[in-house]
């Protein structure tokens, strides 16, 4: 799922975002796999969920830090955005921990995750790329 078009040419940050992108990949094939049972697709919704609720702290920090080093002006709705995300990844695992990783619930969660990073690292975190090219031409 990922893309170059993605790229914020920042390597550290593209790294991050590959790895978002390779372990939503990798949650998405294993709960749409025919061939794993159910217990096996839940460890795999588990794990994925251990993975976002601590790697995003990781990269939102990351990011954010890049952003102020930069003096970015548009630092603050950016932290409004992940606030938001890291808000809705905790009510996800509340939620599925709540209902017993219903299928419908699991299958939800895939397409929400899939879908905020496509749209916020396609376009949101390409404002900072934008932003980084700009200041690498002026210097």
């Amino acid at each position: 799922m990922w893309k170059d078009r993605y790229k914020i040419g920042v390597e550290r940050i593209d790294e991050q975002h590959r790895e978002l992108f390779q372990r939503v990949e990798e949650f998405l094939k294993a709960t749409n796999d025919p061939q794993r049972t159910w217990e096996d697709k839940i460890e795999k919704v588990k794990e994925t969920m251990n993975f976002m609720g601590e790697y995003v702290h990781y990269h939102f920090d990351d990011e954010e830090k890049l952003q102020e080093e930069l003096g970015y002006p548009n630092i603050e709705d950016h932290k409004k955005a992940h606030e938001k995300f890291k808000k809705g990844i905790e009510e996800y695992i509340e939620k599925l921990e709540n209902e017993n990783y219903s299928e419908e619930l699991v299958q939800e969660f895939g397409g929400k995750i899939m879908t905020w990073l496509i749209m916020h690292v396609g376009d949101v975190d390409q404002k900072i790329g934008d932003y980084v090219t700009k200041e690498r031409e002026d210097c």
